[in-house]
């Protein structure tokens, strides 16, 4: 379809970076990331302008719905190994903010949806809004609760004091 593979090709890594952050596992990311595009090439043609909104729609809509389903696949039988993030990863970049990763991964779906969309996306609240099929007001009652749990945290209190 035309359009479809440029769009592919132009936005499949920041995609990939979203999934991870509403996921937190790069496996399950590219997973996400690849059922999303199946679903948006099946309604490619009725796209119209920009597809961004309607592909991260997808894209957070999927993850709601296996989180919802709890499936988690394979199950370790032993503790994993820690492995350093190198070659570049986004993960990588974090450093030394792992804090902070676990305490987003830590809010509900919902919550978690919005922080990335609208801190990692810079989609405006009410982009943020379209994305999620939501109102204006869900989204704003949603980042002010995810931002109050993301504040209690004494990792993250201690990483703002020692700014």
């Amino acid at each position: 379809m035309e359009g479809f593979a440029e769009y592919v090709t132009a936005r499949s890594g920041r995609l990939r970076r979203t999934a991870y952050l509403l996921t937190g596992d790069w496996g399950t990311a590219e997973d996400l990331v690849q059922t999303a595009l199946v679903r948006a090439w099946q309604a490619w043609r009725r796209i119209e302008g920009d597809p961004d909104p309607y592909v991260y729609r997808i894209l957070t809509n999927t993850h709601a719905s296996w989180w919802r389903r709890r499936w988690r696949g394979e199950v370790p039988t032993e503790p994993l190994p820690d492995t350093s993030a190198a070659g570049g990863d986004f993960a990588g970049e974090l450093g030394d903010k792992d804090a902070l990763w676990t305490a987003i991964r830590g809010l509900s779906g919902r919550q978690r949806a919005v922080i990335v969309l609208h801190y990692f996306e810079d989609l405006t609240l009410p982009q943020c809004a379209e994305v999620l099929g939501c109102s204006l007001g869900t989204v704003k009652t949603q980042l002010g609760r995810a931002l109050t749990r993301l504040r209690v945290q004494p990792a993250i209190e201690l990483m703002e004091v020692e700014r």
